[in-house]
């Protein structure tokens, strides 16, 4: 598991006119909470905290400026719908040996049997219980050779050493799904119709000249 150290310095403003302040000096807001503890109100270098977020569920070791030094892991990101930015952050602190419920990532290898068939994400992570200091950074799943009608199932996931699902077995991951035929529309249907029944007529006979 990656462990990443930051800064952090102490935030004494607060609002939206401070925070706005914070992201113009190119920081993030965030808070860090846990363990019963009052919560934390920092900033942090914004380039440094969109870097370490990159990888999920990255272990943090925050270096508070005039503060405890914390353990912690990201639990809620909110960026900015059109530019991508971060606005805030949420950071769980933890401790070693502690185990954590988090969401990783799923990724697949291999090759589904041929003949069109289709891959649907069910979920696209898996929630799991895990020491804090050793979440995994995600589950690879075979695919090799599935066909349309299989399911994978949480319990069918082969987990890390020391890690344990965190929702029932029988819950569905993936699915595999024939690909459907595109449907005509109906229009097109009538106009094809009309232009075979138009080109298989036979022609009209002409009229026979007058005498």
């Amino acid at each position: 598991m990656a462990e990443v150290k930051l800064v952090a310095e102490v935030r004494k403003e607060f609002g939206k006119g401070a925070a706005r302040r914070i992201r113009r000096a190119d920081k993030v807001p965030a808070v860090i909470y846990g363990h019963g503890a009052e919560p934390k109100h920092v900033t942090v270098d914004g380039h440094a905290l969109w870097m370490a977020l990159k990888t999920p569920n990255v272990l943090i070791r925050m270096d508070i400026h005039g503060g405890k030094n914390e353990l912690c892991i990201p639990k809620e990101v909110q960026r900015d719908p059109l530019k991508g930015f971060l606005i805030h952050a949420d950071l769980l602190a933890v401790k070693r040996g502690e185990k954590v419920t988090v969401e990783i990532p799923v990724h697949t290898e291999g090759e589904l049997a041929p003949g069109g068939n289709l891959l649907e994400y069910i979920l696209n992570a898996l929630p799991v219980e895990a020491e804090a200091t050793h979440i995994p950074e995600g589950v690879t799943v075979s695919i090799e050779g599935l066909e349309a009608g299989h399911t994978v199932h949480a319990g069918d996931i082969p987990l890390p050493r020391g890690t344990a699902l965190a929702v029932d077995e029988e819950t569905a991951v993936l699915q595999v799904v024939a690909a459907q035929a595109e449907e005509v529309p109906e229009e097109e249907e009538e106009e094809e119709a009309a232009a075979e029944a138009a080109g298989g007529a036979a022609p009209a006979e002409e009229a026979a000249p007058e005498s």
